[in-house]
């Protein structure tokens, strides 16, 4: 869980510090980083569904099979402590039965209204989130 955490943070600590790159999505269930091209390397963290992944312009910060990466939709990461999955975009709306959603837990974007994020996790479970708790690339 520590490795978790520690790659996750990573990512997001780079992507938020880059400008040029370009996101991917985790497309299957679990996804193993490695620290080189092969499953002969280490895997040095494990990712879930709808985890953002990234390859910045001047390399690679670890490696993932292409197989297990997407580009045909955007996906988003919890980025507090935790924050309130609701059912409609605003806080009118009552919190979702999976509320709330915990730091690093990853979604797929679904649209947009407003300030307000429809997204669904590797369940398909549905909600709203405010877009000031989410990091979306």
């Amino acid at each position: 869980m520590k490795n978790i955490i520690l790659g996750v943070t990573l990512i997001l600590s780079v992507l938020m510090m880059c400008g040029s790159v370009n996101a991917l999505c985790v497309k299957v269930s679990r996804a193993n980083i490695r620290s080189g091209p092969g499953t002969e390397y280490t895997a040095v963290w494990e990712v879930y569904k709808y985890m953002p992944f990234v390859k910045d312009v001047d390399g690679d910060i670890n490696w993932a099979h292409k197989n297990l990466l997407t580009n045909a939709f955007q996906c988003a990461v919890v980025k507090e402590a935790q924050v309130n999955v609701r059912t409609g975009p605003g806080t009118n709306y009552k919190e979702t039965a999976s509320s709330p959603a915990l730091q690093y837990y990853s979604f797929r974007v679904l649209t947009k209204n407003g300030e307000w994020i429809k997204v669904k996790d590797e369940s398909n479970k549905i909600g709203w989130i405010h877009k000031d708790f989410l990091w979306i690339k």
